[in-house]
């Protein structure tokens, strides 16, 4: 059975990164979920959330931030990839010509992207 994506926000200033966090509060990811490809310069997270903009209702999306250029992570132990960690939010740095994009995970984890501009969209799987 084919998965289907469809979008649902699509942020690029500050504003859209906080409706981002704001609807991946409290989302469950597995470290297995989480992809750095690097030579295409993206960063993907993908697990489960409620849907807080509408339903409530728990929902399988993917969140993918576009122009990174390095990934920092703390407190994540990449080689245990059953582990599932809660979002708690999406907060962001300017530092001199970049931005840094630090996702906050349960457990003191936290990751930190480095960006020159905030490309982020969220889908959810319908």
């Amino acid at each position: 059975m084919e998965k289907n994506y469809s979008p649902q926000i699509i942020a690029n200033d500050l504003e859209g990164l906080r409706m981002v966090s704001a609807c991946v509060a409290g989302a469950k990811i597995k470290i297995s979920d989480i992809k750095f490809l690097k030579l295409n310069k993206i960063f993907l997270l993908s697990g489960e959330r409620n849907k807080v903009e509408t339903t409530n209702k728990k929902v399988n999306f993917v969140c993918k931030f576009e122009f990174i250029q390095k990934v920092k992570s703390k407190n994540i132990d990449q080689k245990n990839q059953e582990v599932t960690l809660e979002l708690i939010a999406i907060e962001y740095l300017k530092n001199k010509d970049d931005y840094e994009i630090n996702l906050n995970l349960s457990n003191n984890a936290h990751i930190a992207l480095t960006t020159e501009s905030l490309e982020i969209s969220l889908e959810d799987q319908i």
